[in-house]
């Protein structure tokens, strides 16, 4: 996931734009890189943890659920920490806090119980959450505001890199240690048998997650001792925003919805990929096989991005939106009603024209909103949970109706996103707040750059 800008106050730097961040950079832009590994591994998680506890699709899809509703949960406790505790160490306390979500994979494996795996999944999401809130205004002030656009582009394809690296990693440290077996296979065990299978395969997970989480702390470590830039929440101006006066600007609350849509759409066809390029009449791929082309649909973001930079330099961003949510649409039309290769590359090639939305998005429902944009950054933080909603209702349809079948729900989604790129995102003339001077934070410059 790209990341999200989430500011309390004014910020400043004890230093010139001349000072060197280089080193600071690199270590930031590693958190971008980890969120977006970690977010993308339960792609991965999904088809093994439901083969584990033989979950149905619905209960399988309960780990987008739990890692995507500690976003709608967290995001403003979240908030309330960093303003209390300050940005640098808000992203340390992010760190240990998926840090220990990930060390909790091993008492989850242990007792194999689900139910466990979701809460250390849920500690681990929150810990993401704190990340997300406290680690953008960083890339902002890392360097000249001229140029923090390009560093956040920057930040945001690592995001994608780790989205792209993780589904190797799991087939790999996950999916290599799960040996299938047959019903018919499965029905010639003994008790005793089954339930040394079920154990093999619960503790596959806890290796690479102790490894995860040592890293986690370790880049907490580095954060600690870098000579990162301070920001000072105590100044800003004396006018404070709202939620009320951020809602009251339809553009925004039409581009919560969108968020919630875009997330939850681009969630569910990430969480499905496997077992649907696991069907027969799609491709019949082993779990190992297709964690292969889940690689591509996530690197395909990732090229999008580099060519969404350029492209977004010569076209409207919500002409783009809406051009890209198009093609989404038609390539799951092709997904649902074709077989075969032409099913499986048309899923795969969403990615791609996934890659501009997010940043896109919020960019536009932020715009304009003057003293409010940290009020509306907050609610689409929230909206972020439409990775937990839609991913379950996809699976409870997949229960009902098939894998396949299943795809045309967030259909609905992309065209609710084409809607707004086109049309909803422009904010009315009357009644916006103009004094952005009064309140002008990096991230409102990346946000007026971006547009």
């Amino acid at each position: 996931m790209a990341g999200i800008t989430q500011s309390t106050g004014n910020f400043s730097s004890e230093s010139d734009n001349n000072k060197s961040y280089t080193i600071p950079l690199i270590i930031v832009t590693a958190l971008f890189f980890m969120w977006g590994f970690i977010t993308c591994l339960n792609d991965i998680l999904i088809p093994y943890l439901k083969q584990v506890f033989d979950l149905t699709y619905t209960e399988a899809m309960l780990v987008q659920f739990t890692f995507f509703g500690a976003y709608f949960i967290m995001s403003l406790p979240a908030g309330k920490i960093v303003s209390k505790i300050g940005y640098k160490n808000g992203i340390i306390v992010g760190l240990v806090t998926a840090g220990v979500g990930c060390l909790l994979f091993y008492p989850a494996a242990e007792t194999r119980m689900y139910l466990f795996f979701l809460g250390a999944l849920f500690v681990l999401a929150s810990g993401i959450t704190l990340l997300q809130v406290a680690a953008n205004p960083y890339v902002a002030i890392l360097g000249k505001s001229e140029t923090a656009s390009s560093r956040l582009n920057l930040t945001q394809a690592f995001n994608s890199l780790g989205t792209t690296v993780a589904p190797a990693f799991g087939k790999v440290f996950i999916l290599a240690g799960v040996v299938t077996l047959t019903a018919d296979q499965l029905s010639k065990l003994s008790s005793a048998e089954i339930s040394q299978y079920n154990l093999l395969h619960a503790e596959v997970v806890k290796i690479p997650y102790i490894g995860l989480g040592l890293a986690l702390f370790l880049l907490a470590a580095l954060i600690f001792m870098a000579n990162l830039p301070k920001i000072d929440l105590s100044q800003g101006t004396t006018e404070k925003g709202s939620f009320l006066g951020a809602l009251k600007q339809k553009h925004l609350l039409l581009g919560v919805i969108c968020i919630f849509m875009y997330v939850g759409g681009e969630v569910a066809i990430g969480s499905f990929l496997i077992s649907f390029l696991g069907e027969p009449q799609i491709a019949g791929f082993s779990e190992k096989m297709a964690s292969n082309y889940v690689a591509f649909y996530w690197g395909g973001a990732m090229v999008g991005r580099f060519i969404g930079a350029g492209v977004l330099s010569k076209v409207a961003p919500g002409k783009a939106l809406g051009v890209c949510a198009s093609i989404v649409v038609a390539l799951l039309l092709v997904t649902v009603t074709t077989t075969g290769h032409l099913a499986m590359y048309s899923i795969i090639g969403v990615g791609l024209f996934n890659s501009i939305m997010f940043p896109t998005i919020f960019t536009l429902a932020i715009k304009r909103l003057g003293v409010n944009t940290s009020q509306g950054s907050s609610l689409l933080v929230m909206a972020i949970v439409g990775g937990a909603i839609i991913p379950l209702f996809q699976g409870v349809l997949a229960d009902k109706i098939g894998v396949q079948l299943a795809f045309l729900l967030p259909v609905l989604g992309y065209l609710y996103i084409a809607f707004y790129g086109f049309i909803g995102s422009k904010p009315k003339e009357e009644g916006l707040v103009e004094e952005v001077g009064k309140f002008n934070t990096p991230e409102m410059e990346f946000a007026e750059s971006k547009i």
